[in-house]
């Protein structure tokens, strides 16, 4: 299960970063090295947690898993902190920063191994391996709160849903890490006043028990989850957000069709691009197209205010009520519908407005360059239309019915 587990998470790292490696035409994202080092030192540092790894590792050096392990963590929390430095900083100051970084990784790491090799040769003084212990964590400590701080305040400014959650995930992968560091520095106590807290010999059979591997194992692995699902989590999401998104596009492209051919036909003048109205949604730029699309019916709607019939759309108002939707979008919609409906007839039969003009629909003044909120507006408009021409097509055609039966 253990073995599973650790081995099968490595494995998932090392191809999240493939995929950060992976070339993205002319352009990399900002940070694309420091993230896939990150993740390849976490795949290295969880690989060293299988049982399987740990013992290839130390039949040939003696705990030599363990400094493995907290070298690729040290070096994946520098990895960390660089792409950090790099999205928030100026490119110099940014490169400034890593370097002293890296160097003081280096410095951790080569007194980690020093310490190491002395605690081997002194057959595991408990004083050494409390000094190694210190090393290991006043870095990643000091590291963690450094890049937790940092990723929950770049959280708020993010403006895509998908950064804000994933930094928040990452802060909370930093609160474990912390929690780690926390019960190292408790081992660390124990180990050098001889208090004997921390049983040297007891073995993890799972994640949770004996109680100190929810501390020393789990808690790190969940940290490395955390951190690297909430910084993956954004470059994973996008093409998916912007498959979902093009697929509205091209849906609410379509059904705006019936309302724009008529408002459009009834004002004319508001087609921005007369000789390109024609668009395949599976190749052009449908983003701008659908812009253009509840532009042209806005203008429309502003060209035909003249036409707009008080008297409809207090009669409209009163049959919303009737049902109970009064104040709801899909009753507003109805309404300015109904209205629009009314105006589109009246322009095309040449009729002179019946006198009072009826309001703009509600919202309107809030929903002013907000192109999703305009465009959820129109289609419950256009969706409304379309059952009130259907509605009118068949009264008409009952009447004419009637009329046939009556001569």
């Amino acid at each position: 299960m253990v073995n599973i587990l650790f081995s099968g998470t490595a494995v998932v790292l090392i191809l999240f970063a493939a995929y950060w490696v992976r070339g993205r035409g002319a352009h990399r994202p900002t940070g694309t090295w420091a993230i896939a080092a990150l993740l390849t030192f976490f795949a290295l540092s969880f690989a060293s947690y299988a049982p399987i790894v740990e013992r290839a590792v130390e039949s040939v050096i003696p705990h030599g898993a363990r400094l493995i392990s907290n070298a690729s963590t040290l070096a994946a929390a520098t990895s960390v902190l660089a792409f950090m430095f790099q999205l928030n900083l100026e490119p110099e100051q940014a490169r400034r920063q890593i370097r002293l970084r890296v160097i003081a990784l280096i410095a951790a790491v080569a007194g980690m191994t020093v310490l190491f090799n002395a605690e081997q040769l002194t057959h595991r003084s408990a004083s050494l391996y409390a000094l190694y212990v210190l090393i290991y964590t006043a870095y990643l400590a000091y590291t963690a709160k450094d890049f937790m701080q940092q990723t929950w305040m770049q959280s708020k400014r993010s403006r895509r849903m998908s950064q804000r959650l994933g930094l928040r995930v990452t802060a909370a992968g930093c609160t474990f890490a912390l929690l780690y560091a926390a019960y190292k520095v408790f081992a660390v106590l124990s180990i050098g006043l001889h208090l004997g807290l921390i049983p040297d010999q007891a073995q993890c059979s799972t994640p949770f028990t004996p109680t100190r591997c929810a501390f020393s194992v789990t808690a790190p692995a969940i940290a490395v989850l955390f951190i690297t699902t909430g910084l993956t989590l954004p470059a994973l999401i996008w093409p998916i957000s912007q498959f979902y998104r093009r697929r509205w596009e091209a849906k609410s492209f379509a059904a705006l069709e019936p309302l724009w051919i008529d408002v459009t036909a009834a004002a004319p003048e508001v087609v921005l691009d007369p000789g390109n109205t024609e668009i395949d949604t599976h190749t052009q730029d449908l983003d701008f197209h659908l812009h253009r699309r509840v532009i042209e019916i806005n203008d429309g709607v502003l060209a035909l205010r003249r036409y707009r019939s008080l008297h409809v759309q207090e009669a409209a108002a009163g049959v919303v009520a009737s049902r109970g939707a009064t104040d709801t979008p899909e009753g507003n919609a109805e309404v300015e519908a109904a209205v629009l409906s009314a105006a589109v007839a009246a322009k095309r039969a040449g009729a002179a407005p019946d006198g009072a003009e009826a309001p703009s629909a509600v919202g309107t003044d809030s929903r002013k360059g907000d192109l999703q909120a305009e465009t959820t507006w129109l289609l419950l408009v256009a969706h409304a239309y379309t059952h009130h021409k259907s509605q009118d097509a068949a009264v008409v055609e009952t009447s004419d019915v009637s009329a046939r039966s009556g001569s």
